[in-house]
């Protein structure tokens, strides 16, 4: 046995231990909003930061120690600073790289751990909506930052011709919509257009119609219950936000946007970033997202019919196949973060 191997392992897996005790904390600050207690960077005691937030300073007192053991903080002297590039990241919901809000879907990772070793034990399969219920809210804060950063001003331009339409007056669907976040902000940029998300989980469809009275886009964004097969309508943009991977029959989806579409018309499908081949994904982020596949977007699929399984590291070439199989005769990736794959298919 090689002992410096040895060490080298053991000092990974103690920092992800590190790195899983500290997403707990992460959710515990930002539901008790001690991160935007101290979104103005300037060092504040434990005991000034419990009284902002009406905690306990010895609780809060540890919790800061955390964060300044973790390197999320700095410390001097008793006195704790969120610096402005942590604040952009857990305490300013409208930054574009927040991610506190989203942490909670590691939560529900380990609340469905029972239901996990039930899927793993038997045929696979467990549906989205048998998730915990911070799934989902977790789910629209984890992407909603990205869509209000790229979605109008990079992912939707970079499509032929669908930013003209879309300002002269488009017929949207937005499918796998979840709690609306993408199709709302669609509608608060294109006046003109009129949207229509589509999801098969139903309290998803209450709470985004409730987004969309609530941000005053209602009369020109709807929300109903349909699969992603047999939803009505014919449009001229159809989207797939981080969803496709997740369909039992992502073919037969893709078949039926075909058939929904309008002449001329545009699929946007966004997906997880990755390469085609798994040694490829053997980073950070191929990580994070084929750990979450693991508890959601690949027991999802098996839980439906056909069960295709392709897992939120599908890979552009995948994808090309499905759609190419749908009848599509154009297929190209469009744009890129380090996060998504912006996708555009033409039939």
């Amino acid at each position: 046995m090689d002992e410096a191997r040895l060490n080298e392992f053991m000092g990974k897996l103690v920092t992800d231990m590190g790195g899983a005790a500290m997403l707990a904390n992460i959710i515990l600050g930002e539901e008790l909003g001690l991160y935007r207690a101290m979104a103005d960077s300037l060092p504040v005691s434990a005991e000034t930061l419990a009284e902002r937030t009406g905690c306990n300073a010895r609780l809060v007192r540890e919790w800061l120690s955390a964060h300044a053991a973790s390197g999320y903080m700095e410390h001097s002297d008793g006195q704790f600073r969120l610096p402005e590039e942590q604040a952009l990241a857990l305490a300013v919901e409208d930054s574009p790289v927040y991610v506190a809000g989203g942490a909670v879907v590691v939560a529900a990772l380990f609340h469905d751990k029972d239901k996990l070793v039930a899927a793993m034990r038997g045929d696979g399969a467990l549906p989205w909506g048998d998730h915990h219920p911070c799934m989902f809210s977790g789910t629209e804060r984890f992407f909603r930052p990205g869509y209000r950063a790229h979605l109008v001003s990079e992912w939707l331009p970079a499509l032929e011709g669908v930013v003209e339409k879309l300002q002269r007056g488009a017929q949207v669907a937005d499918v796998g919509c979840g709690h609306g976040a993408s199709t709302v902000i669609m509608a608060q940029a294109f006046p003109g257009s009129r949207f229509v998300g589509f999801d098969y989980h139903a309290p998803s469809i209450d709470t985004a119609n409730q987004r969309a009275r609530e941000a005053g886009v209602a009369e020109r964004a709807r929300f109903q219950r349909a699969s992603a097969k047999d939803y009505p309508g014919d449009y001229d943009l159809i989207c797939f936000f981080d969803c496709l991977h997740d369909m039992g029959d992502p073919v037969g989806a893709a078949r039926h946007a075909r058939q929904a579409l309008k002449p001329g018309g545009t699929v946007l499908l966004v997906e997880p970033f990755a390469n085609d081949h798994l040694e490829d994904n053997l980073n950070p982020v191929g990580r994070l997202f084929y750990a979450a596949s693991t508890f959601i977007c690949t027991p999802n699929s098996l839980s439906q019919e056909v069960g295709l399984g392709l897992g939120a590291q599908a890979g552009e070439g995948r994808l090309r196949k499905v759609f190419e199989e749908a009848g599509f005769s154009s297929f190209r990736r469009a744009a890129q973060t380090p996060f998504n794959l912006i996708l555009e298919a033409r039939a």
